[in-house]
Formats: C-alpha cells, sequence, structure tokens
C-alpha cells in the first residue's frame, strides 16, 4: 500500500528525479512554480519567477532545470540558478513539461500551452550544447522515458491518449526513422501522464484521473496497477538505496473544493515498495 512520502499539496506536481549520488528526491510543483525536496530530514523549498517543470543530474552538486524559458544549471547548496540554453523564451504562452535524461547524457524535454492550447508545444533534445526540435504540433507532451538496452524512446501526447516509441540511433541517441505507435488507450479513455522504465524494460505510467500508475510489459501489455489516494497522479520514479521504491507526484488541479475535502491527500506525493528495479537515472552531460 502507498503511503504518504510528502504532504505539501501541490497545485501540479511532476517531474519526480532521485537523484543516485545524493540518494535524494526532488520534485516540481509546476504552477506553484516551486522545487522541493526532502534534505538533512526536512523539507526544502526553492520559490522561481517562472514555472519549473523537470530536472536532470549533472553531479553531487548541480541539477539540470527545465522552466518555462530555458535550461538551467542549478546549484543545490546555494540555490544558483545558470541559463544553460534558452527554450521557447520567446513564447510566454508555453511553458516546460515533462523531461528527462538519455543514456547519451542528453536531456529531453517538453513544451506546451499554459493553458493547453491544442497543437503549441514540442518536443526537444539538448545534447553536446546543442538544443534541437525532435517532435511539433504536441499540446500535453509526456511519458519522456528509455528503455534499458538504449534502443528505443518513449513519449506521448497525453490528449490522443496514445504512447509512442521512437527507435534510437545507438551512435548518438538520436531518433531513428518515424516512431510507431506502443499503447492506445483510447478505448479505456486513459490519459497516459508521466512514465519511467525499470531494468526489465517495463514502462511504469501513470494516468491522470485514473488515481494510478500501470505497469506494461515490453509488448505493452497490462502487469500490474498500483493504486495511489489522489485522482490526478502525474509521474512516478524510481528510487531508495534499491531502486525498488516507486515514488509517485499527483495535482490538485481539477479536482473540486468539495473532493480535495474529501480526499485530502490529492496534491501530495507518494511512495511505494514494489517488485521491480528501477534503472538509475542518466547523468545529464553539459
Amino acid at each position: 500500500m502507498s503511503a504518504v512520502f510528502d504532504d505539501s499539496v501541490c497545485k501540479l506536481g511532476e517531474g519526480p528525479l532521485w537523484h543516485p549520488v545524493r540518494q535524494q528526491l526532488f520534485w516540481f510543483d509546476i504552477d506553484g512554480k516551486q522545487l522541493i525536496t526532502h534534505q538533512y530530514g526536512s523539507q526544502k523549498v526553492w520559490q522561481f519567477d517562472e514555472n519549473v517543470s523537470a530536472a536532470g543530474w549533472i553531479d553531487a552538486g548541480r541539477i539540470l532545470i527545465a522552466s518555462e524559458s530555458g535550461l538551467y544549471v542549478f546549484t543545490i547548496e546555494t540555490g544558483v540558478s545558470e541559463l544553460l540554453v534558452k527554450l521557447e523564451a520567446e513564447k510566454t504562452a508555453t511553458r516546460s513539461n515533462d523531461g528527462r535524461a538519455d543514456p547519451w547524457g542528453g536531456f529531453w524535454i517538453g513544451t506546451m500551452g499554459k493553458n493547453a492550447e491544442p497543437d503549441l508545444g514540442a518536443i526537444y533534445r539538448y545534447y553536446q550544447g546543442a538544443l534541437t526540435k525532435l517532435y511539433v504540433n504536441v499540446t500535453i507532451p509526456n511519458a519522456i522515458c528509455f528503455s534499458p538496452d538504449r534502443r528505443f524512446a518513449y513519449y506521448t501526447d497525453t490528449t490522443k491518449k496514445q504512447v509512442m516509441r521512437q527507435a534510437l540511433r545507438l551512435t548518438d541517441g538520436m531518433p531513428d526513422d518515424f516512431a510507431e505507435l506502443w499503447l492506445d488507450l483510447r478505448e479505456e479513455a486513459l490519459n497516459p501522464d508521466g512514465a519511467v522504465i525499470d531494468t526489465d524494460g517495463r514502462m511504469w505510467l501513470a494516468q491522470w484521473g485514473a488515481g494510478r500508475v500501470a505497469c506494461y510489459d515490453e509488448n505493452a501489455q497490462l502487469i500490474e496497477t498500483v493504486e495511489f489516494p489522489a485522482r490526478h497522479t502525474s509521474c512516478p520514479a524510481f528510487g531508495g538505496a534499491d531502486l525498488k521504491t516507486l515514488y509517485c507526484t499527483s495535482a490538485a488541479i481539477g479536482v473540486s473544493k468539495a473532493q480535495r475535502e474529501a480526499e485530502p491527500t490529492n496534491g501530495m506525493t507518494f511512495a511505494v515498495k514494489v517488485n521491480a528495479t528501477g534503472q538509475k537515472e542518466h547523468q545529464v552531460i553539459l
């Protein structure tokens, strides 16, 4: 059974990252413009002037943070951010959303309209100093994750209810040919959100509105579901010393006042032990 890891109610909890060197979980409240962690036995929060949504680890003291205007190198102990590259900085109507580091040290990041305007977003990859646009006309980019054999990347546009699989070049991790449909959730009317893949190649996919993370095997067959006491589960992450703890963020937005009063755990962050081992998050190489 899942337990509350942190009882802060996030408007839009997202982007959990288990830092493998620090053995520490970081996550975001996108709408609250906050980065949150547990450090030295207590909660620590950094407040930003714009939306922040996803991160990758650079080294023991720094993480890469995606904001609505750029990718920033963030020093944890000082709280100082330094711009690495602009990200749709000229588009005031968009912000970053889901993102993750890939096995080559690159960083994939999606953008979207602040009000989820149709087709306003895109998915980019930062690699070796260059930011490349990979996909366009995306509404809500999510589920960015990578197979342990480095063959595939996965992603979704939540509004389409389909998870795509993209073959990658083994030399540099760039897309190789066109993406293919991997998981179709339209008949079940399920909304794919954030995702992570374990060491056996199984995807653990948060499903917005369903209050759960669903596990699918490499053939996109449902294996099991993990329920959480929050309607809008948003993104999972594996962590803990043995990488067998499944963390999951959630959101309070889209939940009525009456529902929030009856179910006060909406928007909190959860943890549960599962019978799976996560991949160590890949290091961002600047």
